[in-house]
């Protein structure tokens, strides 16, 4: 099994044809492109069930850094263009995803700071180049970019469901630079909230990938497998089944595609979509692969066919930046509830 839980060379040819500086500026060496951009290459390596750091690093982390100082920019972007460098993303510190609880301390050392605390389910953080942390710094939130072989930062890797590795790193008396500050000390909520935008339509756009990828196999499978001599496509029961779940991944795009266009457009309704779409995309995923298991029928429950590893990949996207709960609630509030 793979250390890292994604190909070296998968990368490189990602940086090949150019997509890992799809949200990178001109200006920096990328190609400029937008979130709705994006969201089509995550859809196929949803569908592909391609196991990649993209996410993480062409998506969320390039999107933090795009609101960094050159100097860091600079530092980290050739390799991420090159496929060489991976990012991981240190904000959450229990088992749910809660922004809003982060505990981690920096204090001010010297130029620089100190930091201390514990981050959870780190992805892809023991294959990492560089750590994007939060911490609180006295008056507010701000965010850093942490070298893997930074003295006292250690991390215990730890596979998910779908074979990815994520980490949990710990941080005793980490000593950065004020050159490590992304955004302005104290004033890192900003740069979060752009990060865990990008990161939640993200995800969702691949959950709508794993979801349309469970969905072709399952109809495939409707097409060939008999039972009382006749396809057990041609049975209404399955047929109406189908066709619930044909909807239910068409308003899932569609609501992924609206959330997109509105943070190309810099809206102000943005925000509220990006939640719209993480949550409906969530159940819309978990409906497809679900059903596929089942109309598989036993043999779904093995690994002699693909459809359970879509499940798998389902469960660990859905939790990344929020699971359904947590923004139906987001959106609850954002509404006055």
């Amino acid at each position: 099994i793979c250390k890292d839980g994604f190909s070296d060379g998968l990368c490189k040819k990602f940086a090949d044809m150019g997509i890992t500086g799809i949200m990178i500026g001109e200006e920096d060496g990328g190609l400029g492109m937008g979130h709705a951009e994006a969201g089509i290459v995550l859809e196929e390596i949803g569908r592909n069930l391609t196991p990649s750091p993209f996410l993480t690093t062409a998506i969320a982390g390039v999107e933090a850094l795009n609101a960094g100082s050159a100097d860091l920019r600079a530092k980290y972007f050739p390799g991420i263009l090159s496929g060489e460098t991976v990012l991981a993303l240190a904000i959450d510190e229990g088992k749910k995803h809660n922004p809003a609880s982060i505990k981690m301390q920096a204090e001010r050392s010297g130029n620089g700071f100190r930091l201390n605390g514990r981050k959870d389910f780190v992805i892809h953080g023991t294959s990492a180049d560089m750590l994007i942390v939060a911490a609180q710094t006295g008056n507010g939130l701000t965010l850093f970019a942490v070298d893997k072989d930074t003295a006292g930062l250690s991390q215990e890797a730890v596979r998910l469901v779908d074979s990815a590795m994520a980490s949990h790193a710990s941080f005793d008396n980490v000593e950065v630079t004020a050159d490590a500050v992304i955004g302005e000390v104290d004033q890192g909520q900003a740069v979060l909230d752009r990060l865990l935008r990008a990161g939640r339509v993200g995800s969702a756009a691949e959950m709508v990938g794993v979801g349309q990828g469970s969905m072709d196999m399952t109809v495939d499978y409707l097409k060939q497998r008999k039972q009382f001599g006749q396809l057990i496509g041609e049975f209404q029961a399955l047929q109406h089944r189908t066709a619930h779940l044909y909807s239910e991944m068409e308003i899932a795009r569609a609501a992924v595609m609206k959330a997109q266009q509105l943070l190309d457009e810099g809206s102000d309704g943005a925000e509220m979509f990006v939640s719209v779409a993480k949550s409906k995309a969530g159940r819309a995923c978990n409906l497809s692969v679900r059903e596929g298991v089942q109309m598989h029928g036993g043999i779904g429950m093995t690994d002699e066919y693909d459809i359970g590893f879509y499940m798998k990949r389902q469960r660990v996207l859905a939790e990344m930046f929020g699971d359904t709960d947590y923004h139906a609630d987001r959106l609850a509030r954002m509404s006055g509830y």
